[in-house]
């Protein structure tokens, strides 16, 4: 057996998949050094030198463990002892039913632990070419703005040309800006989040003649200038700014991010024509979020268009919309189901470059990978989570098992947890019809939460065929 405090695991990446890998490589007795070039060099988009500081969104999205494919990977993280779903829960803020932070105290929470964690040593310091031949175990967590350095040396090892979208930021707007006799609080429906509030939403609503003239202006707006390399890179398909949104068709926002339904305006009685939503972001309740407004705008057209949204007349913008460049592995050809380079599997790769897409699903796949490595270096060798799992379907989905055809990369894009990933249920209703709606929803999380508890327990969990 190896000698764990004498050959570390060497994680490259201090976001959320990489803290999520190297605690859990810790916990499982493993000595991890962890690798993150900030402040010694910076990226286009941090503004801190913290551990998992949260770039786009605060929100960990739904914490519904009990109907919903993300809210299932919540839990299974929590059993899994997870650092990131520890601090988010730690450090949460109102939101529907959704599960969100104050993104400053989440960050100070993840660094915090994985300093006083004996078995990780920090190293503030950029890996900038292939890891060195004597680091025999190493997870890759660079996330979607790895270094260029380190992105030509993947893409040397893997000879493969890396894929890549854009992903939009949305703005932050500070609350006492905002005008509460156009706008109100609710969450949709009033349905309760995990932080207790069943408002926890401010909504701005339009009729049908103020969302057209948004819509319009939308279609004009000055965007971003993209540089010539950038040009067919294209959007990934859950993360599109509005503008683009906009063009795809004018009733498109109001049935995406700006749809009323579950909303009820308490002045007039009725529901809007469209709703703007915003999320609270901090724990003080000071900044909110404006909930799928992800945007390429120039900054003077974002705040001027965004000052038509009745109630947003005076905002005062803590942060405007920006863009920057995702990139991504072709995983199904390049990856094994332990999340090794096939080509050399003393790699391993975690988090968002894997082509997962979401905060939870990175962490998940640091989770995964930090438990793959230490029970290699430990010499207990454990399985892959069975694919009813949220972990196992996510996991599927990056290895290979989302496509049919000749090439099983060929259409590869980036997934969030849904139950489209996992198998097929064989439960059944009394008179032997296929369940639908929400028991279909329920059945799946209740086999997928029975499923990786098992597999935690070490127990072997029968295959759908069987």
């Amino acid at each position: 057996m190896t000698d764990t405090h004498t050959y570390p695991i060497h994680v490259i990446g201090g976001g959320l998949a990489g803290s999520e890998a190297a605690w859990a490589a810790a916990r499982a007795g493993a000595r991890v050094v962890l690798h993150e070039m900030r402040p010694a060099r910076a990226t286009e988009v941090h503004q801190t030198d913290a551990l998992a500081e949260l770039v786009c969104s605060n929100s960990f999205r739904s914490d519904d463990d009990t109907t919903n494919a993300v809210g299932l990977l919540h839990a299974e993280m929590r059993a899994a002892g997870s650092l990131i779903m520890s601090c988010a829960d730690k450090t949460s803020v109102p939101a529907g039913g959704a599960l969100a932070v104050d993104r400053e105290g989440f960050a100070a929470a993840v660094t915090a632990a994985i300093g006083s964690e004996p078995l990780i040593e920090i190293s503030r310091a950029e890996v900038a070419g292939p890891p060195p031949t004597d680091w025999d175990c190493v997870i890759i967590a660079t996330g979607p703005l790895t270094s260029p350095a380190l992105a030509a040396a993947i893409k040397e090892l893997t000879g493969e040309e890396s894929l890549a979208f854009f992903d939009a930021i949305a703005p932050i707007v500070y609350k006492d800006s905002i005008d509460f006799s156009i706008a109100w609080m609710q969450s949709r429906y009033d349905k309760e989040g995990p932080a207790g509030d069943a408002a926890a939403y401010v909504n701005c609503p339009m009729n049908e003649a103020q969302y057209d003239r948004f819509i319009e202006a939308l279609l004009t707006a000055e965007t971003t200038e993209f540089k010539e390399w950038e040009r067919t890179t294209p959007y990934f398909e859950g993360c599109l700014p509005i503008e683009v949104m906009a063009a795809r068709g004018p009733k498109t926002l109001s049935f995406g991010p700006m749809k009323p339904v579950g909303l009820t305006d308490p002045r007039t009685h009725a529901r809007a024509h469209a709703v703007v939503q915003l999320r609270q972001d901090n724990a003080l309740g000071t900044l909110y979020n404006m909930v799928g407004f992800q945007t390429k705008m120039k900054h003077g057209e974002q705040t001027r268009i965004l000052r038509t949204i009745p109630g947003l007349e005076n905002a005062r913008f803590a942060r405007l919309g920006g863009i920057h460049r995702n990139t991504f592995l072709n995983a199904p050809r390049l990856l094994d189901s332990q999340l090794r380079l096939k080509a050399e599997p003393r790699l391993r790769f975690a988090g968002q470059i894997t082509g997962v897409e979401g905060y939870v699903e990175s962490a998940a796949m640091g989770l995964l990978a930090g438990r793959f490595a230490a029970a290699e270096r430990t010499g207990a060798p454990i399985d892959p989570p069975p694919p009813t799992t949220a972990h196992g379907a996510l996991l599927g989905h990056i290895t290979g098992g989302h496509i049919t055809g000749r090439d099983k990369a060929a259409s590869f894009q980036p997934m969030n947890a849904n139950f489209g990933l996992f198998p097929e249920l064989t439960e059944r209703t009394e008179k032997g019809r296929r369940i639908k709606g929400r028991a279909r929803r329920e059945a799946y999380c209740r086999r997928g939460a029975a499923d990786f508890k098992a597999w935690l327990a070490g127990e072997r969990v029968p295959s759908a065929a069987e």
